[in-house]
């Protein structure tokens, strides 16, 4: 893949990752009668793993790469969390909050550092030439 599309597609997984962020926190607080159902946790779970491993695979092979969805995963959470639309507040206070909070935060680290060691050892066939 030649540099000039690494750019945009680099560009869509990012705002892919802050459009996800925003269904997390919107399904996060999702209840069916009076039981919580925190989906927003389960959507983090799947989906960061995956934008952190194509990012580190296939656009940017290299460790800022590979940070780069987990930096804006931070970003747009505290951001949309904290600072929602309108003044609300997206991630209240709350277990729900923390599991998506803490699933994020394991998942993502977890993710990178599997990415980093893959690019370490060299396993990682698509490599930037310039």
């Amino acid at each position: 893949m030649s540099d000039v599309t690494r750019l945009p597609l680099a560009l869509v997984l990012l705002v892919i990752s802050l459009l996800l962020v925003a269904f997390e926190l919107m399904f996060q607080m999702l209840y069916i009668g009076p039981v919580p159902v925190p989906l927003g946790t389960v959507i983090v779970v799947v989906s960061l793993p995956w934008l952190i491993h194509t990012t580190a695979t296939e656009i940017l092979p290299t460790p800022a790469g590979a940070a780069a969805p987990l930096v804006v995963w931070f970003a747009a959470v505290l951001v949309l969390g904290f600072f929602g639309p309108g003044g609300d507040l997206l991630l209240p206070v709350n277990w729900e909050s923390l599991l998506l909070l803490v699933a994020g935060a394991v998942t993502g680290v977890v993710s990178f550092r599997r990415a980093l060691d893959r690019l370490a050892d060299g396993r990682n066939d698509r490599r930037v030439t310039r």
